[in-house]
């Protein structure tokens, strides 16, 4: 017998449901991209500097990173971010800290990514600029922030949207923490209406076109 599709378990209730699932989606990728791009930045200008301690940590910091899977990294925080702010600003057991633990987490394993896609933006300045700055007396941190990283950030543009398009689509990974994000949600209903395969089929379409349209954005960005 073959499987009967039946897509009423997505009636107004359940689309506002998931419109705060999606909500929960957009803060996360927003605050990663955020955090990322500027932890990013600053990883980027280590490994570049002239300095071998910050070369080393920020390598090592890279590396560590884009060799673990993001489940994991949310797992891992998840266990020990909630424990840690809960000694730290005394905060009793029943603070739900998952929101926290998924932002924190996001932001940090994204900035390893960023920091990647920033690093080759910047030594895609053409080097006789950098001598040039320094022949004018500015120091490494004003050459980076007047002449180097504004011509690279046009250079990134389309490469950072392309990844912010990979971080919301990874941002369902959040289930692991039981935090109730666009996909959480679309699961949850589905399994308790018994009908997953339509949820998840409409949250797949959502993620579609919402993904979609930004590549079509970056697109647009490069041929322009």
């Amino acid at each position: 017998m073959s499987y009967q599709f039946d897509f009423s378990a997505i009636t107004p209730a359940a689309v506002q449901v998931l419109g705060h699932g999606m909500l929960i989606s957009l803060q996360i990728t927003a605050t990663a991209i955020c955090f990322g791009i500027v932890w990013g930045t600053l990883l980027a200008m280590m490994r570049l500097s002239p300095s071998k301690p910050l070369q080393w940590f920020a390598t090592g910091y890279v590396n560590l990173f884009r060799s673990i899977p993001l489940v994991m990294v949310l797992l891992w925080f998840f266990l020990i971010v909630p424990q840690l702010l809960q000694k730290v600003f005394k905060l009793s057991a029943s603070h739900d800290l998952r929101m926290t633990s998924a932002l924190v987490a996001f932001s940090l394993f994204e900035a390893a990514y960023y920091s990647e896609i920033i690093r080759a933006g910047i030594k895609s300045v053409a080097r006789g600029q950098l001598a040039a700055s320094f022949a004018l007396g500015l120091t490494y941190l004003q050459t980076m922030r007047l002449v180097i990283l504004p011509q690279a950030f046009r250079n990134m543009v389309p490469l950072l949207l392309t990844q912010g398009i990979i971080l919301f689509q990874d941002t369902s990974l959040v289930y692991v923490s039981a935090l109730a994000d666009f996909f959480g949600r679309a699961y949850t209903i589905g399994e308790r209406d018994g009908r997953i395969i339509e949820l998840l089929f409409f949250a797949g379409a959502v993620y579609f076109v919402i993904c979609f349209s930004i590549s079509l954005l970056v697109k647009r960005t490069v041929k322009s």
